[in-house]
C-alpha cells in the first residue's frame, strides 16, 4: 500500500488521530504536509518523521482564522491527497452551548474542510485525480447527549462527501469519510471514567487506537481504495451497527 510521490495534506496533524495519520502516510512513501495551531508540536512531529526516514514539513495555521484557511489552501493546493482531520468538539447540553461555541465548531470543522477542498479538489480533478478523506464521528450517526452541535457538523461532512463525490469523482477524485469511534487521543484522556462508559457502549469492548484509524485513512488514500468513492468507513468497533 504505497504512497511513493504523492503529497498529502494533513489538518490537526500535530496530535491524536492526525499525528499517527501524517506519521503513517509518511512511512507510507508520502511527503506529508502537516499543519495544526501549535508550532512546537508541529516541529515534533517534523522531526519524528524526519528520524524514520520520512519526509515532512509543517505550516502553522488556525483553522478557526478563515484567513489562515485561504493561506493554507493556497500553500498545499497542489496535494495528492487531503485529510480534513481538524476538529473540535465542546461537549456540553444544547443550552449550554453558546453562540461562539456553536460558531467555532462549524468554522473548523465544515467551513475550513469546505473552501480547502474548494481549492484543491479542482486543482485534483484538472490532474485527473486525487484522495479527500474527512473525518467524522459515530456521532454523525447514533444521537449522543452533549454532542449536538459536534455530531450536527460532522453530520454536515458526511453529506458534503457525497455532494464532492457527484461534483469531482466523474474526474477521478475520490472524496471518502472515516468515522472513528471512541479513541484513545489526548483530547479523550480528559474524559476519564466517561470514556471508559463509552467503550463499554462498543461491541469490541475498548477503545481505537490512533494507529487503527490511521489505517484506516491510509487504505483510503491508496490505489487499494481505486473504487470506493462517497464511502463512510466506521471504524467504531461496532458501535453504529447494534
Amino acid at each position: 500500500m504505497t504512497l511513493q510521490g504523492k503529497t498529502a495534506l494533513v489538518t490537526g496533524g500535530t496530535s491524536g488521530i492526525g499525528r499517527a495519520v501524517a506519521m503513517k502516510l509518511a512511512h507510507r512513501g508520502a511527503h506529508v504536509i502537516v499543519t495544526g495551531r501549535d508550532k512546537r508540536r508541529g516541529e515534533e512531529v517534523i522531526a519524528e518523521i524526519d528520524a524514520q526516514g520520512g519526509n515532512a514539513r509543517f505550516i502553522a495555521a488556525d483553522l478557526a482564522n478563515f484567513d489562515d484557511v485561504r493561506r493554507l489552501a493556497g500553500a498545499a493546493a497542489d496535494v495528492d491527497v487531503l485529510v480534513n482531520n481538524a476538529g473540535v468538539f465542546p461537549g456540553r447540553p444544547t443550552e449550554q452551548t453558546t453562540e461562539k461555541d456553536f460558531d467555532l465548531v462549524f468554522d473548523v470543522n465544515v467551513k475550513a474542510p469546505f473552501y480547502l477542498t474548494a481549492t484543491i479538489a479542482p486543482r485534483m480533478a484538472a490532474r485527473g485525480g486525487g484522495a479527500i478523506i474527512s473525518i467524522s464521528t459515530m456521532a454523525a450517526t447514533i444521537g449522543m447527549s452533549g454532542l449536538a452541535a459536534y455530531g450536527a457538523s460532522k453530520a454536515a461532512i458526511e453529506a458534503l462527501t457525497k455532494s464532492w463525490t457527484a461534483e469531482y469523482g466523474p474526474q477521478g477524485v475520490r472524496v471518502n469519510v472515516v468515522a472513528p469511534g471512541p479513541t484513545h487521543t489526548p483530547a479523550n484522556a480528559a474524559m476519564g471514567e466517561m470514556f471508559d462508559a463509552l467503550t463499554a457502549t462498543v461491541p469490541a469492548r475498548r477503545g481505537a487506537d490512533p494507529d487503527e484509524i490511521a489505517a484506516a485513512v491510509c487504505f483510503l488514500a491508496s490505489d487499494e481504495a481505486s473504487f470506493i468513492y462517497g464511502a463512510v468507513l466506521h471504524a467504531d468497533g461496532g458501535r453504529v451497527a447494534v
